[in-house]
């Protein structure tokens, strides 16, 4: 039976979810601010509202609902949106997870509190309100902290300070990236990170995304903490992934998410997980749509597809199939004024490059990177070992030319 699906963001990264739903035989709808974004243009239906106005949402959701015709399932693919999607799903008596978990996975101070009370591992962490707070406790971390805006994504307004950072600036650069104006600071831990990706199926959380966190730039571009794609499969021993699997799993039941998808943020600490924060849902990336499938051979979106429209998950569906090297890179060209872009079609030519997508055009202005939007492109690639992988990533990287003056 064909159904009706609402996309909740049409950006670049949603498009290969969208696709795939109408692959998949469903009609996709697609709401957005945008009416010319690209998961607006491949859409069966598009409805004009802010992803970000969670009543303008809803009526327009509710508008086709009633009035074009049924719709069966809302999600987002690499939009973190949770209480714009939970509010359409709950008043349509969707599937999808409570109004009170999408509000923890949009405060990402109210999503620690929880963990804290639940006694879920997590970082040291505290709300602050002025860089006065700041200098009463920075000096007590030896790795420093990292301040963020409690309730903003993409790494917007997310710094690594330690005692020489000038903290008033620091404070006042996470707070402007914040909407309801509040900032919070954790322990910053020096130990690997990994990126997890997860279906919750009756509080059992499947997890067939696990990729290491590439961080090679955190000097850089500090105090900006700024990542540079990442690796798969995980180096971590497998008592390590272990662990993670099951503190992502105990995380998401503390949120009160027992059917839905969740993205995780971890870092390990002497071998001991800890969570950074959870997102509840389909990650940005092309992680979900592109890495996790050449990985493991799980098509991930597919099955995120079938939960959002009730329809039967089999767990076996997100057993990983095979274990094939995955690696993404990031291009940053030097900010300036683009004059030429090269090297773009030979590298897709290449057997090895599974992904190629420069998001920058002669003319356009780059500016200093500070978060990830501001990235300029991307390439996933594959290879036998996670060596190799590396190295036809990077290799493809070196290649493309973005020359700015």
């Amino acid at each position: 039976m064909k159904k009706a699906l609402l996309f909740i963001g049409g950006g670049l990264e949603a498009v290969p979810g969208i696709v795939l739903a109408q692959k998949m035989g469903h009609y996709a709808v697609v709401s957005d601010a945008n009416e010319k974004a690209p998961g607006c243009v491949t859409a069966d239906y598009v409805l004009k509202a802010s992803t970000y106005d969670v009543q303008s949402s809803l009526r327009a959701a509710m508008n086709f609902h009633k009035k074009v015709r049924p719709i069966s399932g809302v999600m987002s693919v690499a939009s973190d949106i949770p209480l714009t999607v939970a509010t359409i799903s709950n008043e349509l008596e969707l599937p999808g997870i409570p109004i009170k978990s999408a509000k923890l996975a949009s405060d990402k101070l109210a999503m620690k509190q929880q963990f804290a009370h639940d006694g879920v591992a997590i970082p040291w962490y505290s709300e602050i309100f002025g860089a006065s707070d700041l200098v009463k406790i920075i000096s007590k971390y030896s790795e420093g902290l990292v301040i963020k805006p409690i309730d903003s994504r993409g790494a917007r307004g997310v710094l690594r300070i330690n005692s020489r950072t000038d903290l008033e600036w620091a404070f006042s650069e996470a707070l402007k990236y914040s909407p309801a104006k509040r900032v919070m600071v954790e322990e910053f831990i020096d130990g690997p990170q990994v990126s997890t990706e997860s279906l919750i199926i009756n509080g059992e959380a499947l997890t067939p995304g696990f990729s290491d966190r590439n961080y090679e730039f955190l000097n850089r571009y500090s105090p900006y903490i700024i990542e540079n794609g990442g690796d798969l499969p995980s180096f971590l021993p497998e008592n390590v992934q272990l662990a993670v699997k099951e503190l992502v799993g105990t995380a998401a039941r503390s949120m009160g998410i027992y059917n839905g998808i969740i993205k995780g943020d971890i870092v390990i600490r002497k071998g001991n997980p800890l969570v950074i924060e959870l997102a509840a849902r389909l990650s940005g990336g092309y992680f979900c749509t592109h890495e996790i499938p050449l990985n493991t051979g799980v098509d991930l979106v597919g099955q995120a597809i079938k939960l959002a429209l009730g329809e039967k998950v089999n767990p076996k569906d997100l057993k990983e199939k095979y274990s094939r090297a995955v690696s993404q890179r990031y291009l940053f060209p030097n900010p300036g004024r683009v004059v030429s872009i090269s090297g773009v079609n030979q590298v897709t030519c290449r057997p090895s490059v599974a992904l190629c997508e420069v998001r920058v055009k002669v003319g356009d202005e780059i500016a200093p990177i500070n978060n990830h939007p501001e990235r300029a492109g991307v390439v996933i690639a594959t290879g036998t070992t996670r060596k190799e992988a590396m190295s036809a990533a990077n290799s493809a990287i070196e290649d493309i030319k973005i020359i700015t003056k």
